[in-house]
Formats: C-alpha cells, structure tokens, sequence
C-alpha cells in the first residue's frame, strides 16, 4: 500500500512538472501601411484574407497634389531660365561695351554676379522638380514584403492621409506564439527554453524556444507576456489561431 502512494506522489509530481500556457498565433512582422500623401483612393486592389507578394500594389491615389506641385516647381523653372537668359545676354552686351570703355568693370561685375546667383537657382529649382516627379511613385502603395491582409480601412472615393493605417498586413513567414505566464512560474522559463506548441485545430505538434519575455506583468492577473518560435510548414497556419505551449 506504501508503494502505491508512493507511485502516485511520483506520478502526481511528474505530471505538475509539465506547465501548459493558452496563447495564440501571432505575426512578430505586422505592418500598418499608409499612404506618404493625402490624396482621394482611385483604386484598392486587395480584400481581407488576401495573400500577398511582394512590391504588389494594395491601392492608389490620385495625383492632383502632385500635379500641382509639378506645375509650381516648373514654372518656378522657366522663370529662372528666363531670367537667366535675359541676363547672359546683357552680360554679353556689357561686356562688349567694356571694351570700348562705354561701360564700368562694376556694372559688368554686378551682372556676372547675377548670372551665377541665377545658375544656382536654376539648380534649385530643377533639384526640386525632380523631387516632385520622383514623388510619383508613392502614388502607388506597395507591400513591403509578402503576407496576407489582416484588416483594410480604405474604400475607393476615401481619402488617404498620412500616417493613417489603410492596411494591415501580417507576415506568414515570421509566426511566433503570444501566452501568458503567471508571476509565480516566471523563474521556470528563460530566453532560449525549449517548448512544445500545439495548435489543436491543425493538429500541429511542434518544437519551439522562448524567444521573448515582456518584462511589463498584467496588474489584475499578475501575468507576463512570452513569445515563442516554432517550426511548421503547414501553410495554413493563420495569426490569431488558438494554441497551447508546454514548458517541461
């Protein structure tokens, strides 16, 4: 009878050593795209579920305040040039002058000094339209890597402002496991412990390690955030899946 508690004990204390946290899958590589310039949607190309690749274009925008900032910055270019050309040639003048003494060195300098005031703006101002035409090509809104759609806040018709999330995009290749773990078993776990990841609606059991351990606890539940990596190629693997981590 002894030896039957005692097979129990040891039972009971091998089964307390396996510790399992609820927790789900997670995107460590979620991105939040918006738009460099406000400007009205012309076209949104992507739903929610949607996989995507890379460089391929989510949305546009229109072009019209671009457009006028080209239409600015050109006529700010034609006005040096004019300008620049209606300078050379009085320079050419006076200087034709000076060598008939017709003229003073001051007045031929001060042009001189005109002229290359004039060049430098001209450079300025084709500096700048260049900026402006390269602006073009954030018209067209890309993702930066492939993933799927997790969330799209834009319509055709709506306008795009900066800094505002039009679409959130997940990235399937760097999945990680987000749980919970009690304050109390927070001295069971480190950086790089290896732990089992299960996710029941797959039927996945894999091997994984502690990747991350948030050092901010939950002050109602007394709980810290871990993140955990995991091998699997089952591609239908999906952030916001439930799973299960068993620490040993």
């Amino acid at each position: 009878m002894n030896k039957f508690l005692i097979l129990i004990a040891l039972g009971a204390s091998l089964i307390a050593e396996t510790l399992t946290l609820s927790g789900s899958v997670i995107s460590d590589n979620q991105k939040m795209i918006t738009s460099r310039f406000m400007g009205f949607v012309t076209a949104v190309n992507v739903s929610e579920g949607e996989k995507v690749i890379k460089n391929q274009v989510l949305y546009t925008i229109d072009s019209r305040e671009i457009d006028s900032a080209k239409r600015q910055s050109e006529l700010s270019l034609q006005m040096y040039q004019n300008q620049y050309s209606n300078i050379k040639l009085n320079l050419d003048r006076y200087k034709r002058l000076l060598a008939k003494d017709m003229v003073s060195k001051y007045e031929v300098e001060n042009l001189e000094l005109a002229a290359l005031n004039l060049q430098d703006m001209i450079s300025i101002a084709k500096a700048r339209l260049q900026e402006v035409l390269n602006q073009y090509s954030y018209l067209n809104i890309k993702a930066p890597n492939a993933g799927v759609v997790v969330a799209k806040n834009i319509k055709v018709g709506e306008m795009a402002m900066p800094g505002m999330p039009a679409v959130i995009l997940s990235d399937l290749s760097d999945l990680k496991i987000s749980a919970e773990i009690a304050e109390s078993n927070l001295s069971r776990i480190e950086h790089g412990t290896p732990v089992i990841v299960n996710i029941p609606s797959l039927n996945i059991k894999s091997s994984g390690n502690v990747t991350a351990i948030i050092p901010s606890s939950n002050p109602m539940t007394h709980t810290f955030k871990i993140k955990v990596s995991f091998k699997s190629d089952n591609k239908s693997v999906y952030p916001g899946m439930y799973a299960t981590v068993e620490i040993n």
